[in-house]
């Protein structure tokens, strides 16, 4: 999902160290045939997705919001492992990189990686998994267009085959990935927030995952790893969705050694289709996981209308519990909303946001957890 604006948190707090050496690697989660393996129990799993609590800086907020999803038996939350400025933004605020001239900078201070490390600590207490994503495709929260002048490219498209691009790139995963290399709390490393390479040809896009995906293999041989992508590219209606002009081959890039699950998204209202395209949508990726006995992740998916939040959503929901032997492994809907416990500030609403605790939020959480069982 595309997000546009920053949220005005400002508050610092101490940071919390993470310790890597009495990790249980047992308990790390896996993919088990296209299921899902959590804390040993193989089954289909909820969660959701927080872009933002990487950025909260007051860790009694992020205590809060992870203990809310642990008592609705939200186990998976995908989150934002990269934040980057190409000018460094005023006291408090929070940025893990910053891009200058020809360099890249990474901050591990209490206003940068400090901050990932009180949620990846936090997630531990609660045992919730986290999904941390590397790099964005849209300029939110600096993106990939952040790196544009420090290794010399103008596009997206060239930035994926930039070997100075990815040498900034891979830095930085080994940093972030070394400091989790270790924690349970860890569901899985993702290569990019949305990934694409519009009017390339999708070797471009599938041979940087490869190398990515390997470069993230060589650094962690336990942790799962996934694209991130939305999931385009594959046989169907041949509506926009189905097509490969946005470079995405499905398969071939789920086929990938080191690719350990497929995600894919849903946004029918971005998309030029019709809400009940869901359906079909989610059954036939899952198909394609079931092939290659790979789990699927629904990994985003919303509509903007708060009246059709329930029905729509649920529909997608029960299809995708409906497919928990044939190829689906979890789903996490976007987005998740909550008032921040220190200044009573709801979080960012774009429309698609399920407020913890709302009628929305008891027909696609609570009724959710209680059909999974």
């Amino acid at each position: 999902m595309k997000i546009a604006s920053l949220l005005p948190f400002v508050a610092v707090a101490a940071a919390l160290p993470v310790s890597n050496s009495s990790t249980q690697y047992a308990a790390i989660s896996r993919a088990d045939g296209t299921k899902f393996k959590i804390d040993g129990i193989t089954k289909y799993y909820a969660g959701t997705n927080s872009y933002w609590i990487p950025f909260l800086t007051n860790n009694d907020d992020v205590d809060s919001i992870m203990s809310h999803l642990q008592t609705s038996g939200q186990r998976i939350l995908r989150i934002w492992g990269f934040n980057d400025v190409t000018t460094i933004p005023g006291s408090g605020t929070v940025y893990f990189q910053s891009f200058s001239g020809s360099t890249a900078t990474i901050n591990t201070g209490a206003n940068g990686l400090q901050r990932l490390d009180a949620v990846v600590k936090t997630a531990e207490k609660y045992r919730i998994k986290l999904i941390i994503n590397f790099v964005n495709y849209w300029t939110a929260y600096g993106g990939m267009a952040a790196y544009f002048s420090a290794c010399g490219v103008s596009s997206n498209e060239q930035w994926y085959a930039a070997s100075k691009c990815q040498s900034m790139y891979h830095n930085y995963i080994k940093t972030v990935v070394g400091r989790y290399r270790t924690s349970t709390a860890v569901f899985a490393w993702e290569l990019a927030n949305e990934p694409r390479c519009r009017g390339c040809h999708t070797s471009v896009l599938t041979d940087w995952m490869k190398k990515t995906s390997d470069y993230i293999r060589s650094l962690d041989s336990d942790h799962m790893i996934a694209a991130g992508d939305e999931g385009f590219g594959l046989a169907g209606d041949g509506s926009y969705p189905y097509q490969f002009g946005e470079g995405v081959d499905w398969a071939a890039n789920l086929a990938l050694p080191n690719i350990s699950f497929g995600t894919f998204h849903l946004y029918p209202e971005s998309w030029g289709v019709s809400n009940s395209f869901g359906n079909g949508w989610v059954t036939a990726h899952a198909n394609i996981c079931k092939q290659l006995n790979k789990p699927c992740l629904f990994e985003e998916y919303g509509v903007s209308q708060a009246a059709q939040h329930c029905s729509v959503e649920s529909d997608w929901q029960k299809t995708s519990l409906g497919a928990k032997d044939n190829g689906m492994g979890a789903d996490l809907f976007w987005q998740l909303g909550e008032t921040i416990k220190s200044t009573g500030q709801q979080t960012h609403n774009d429309g698609h946001t399920i407020y913890y605790g709302s009628s929305d939020w008891k027909c696609l959480v609570d009724d959710r957890i209680k059909a999974i069982g």
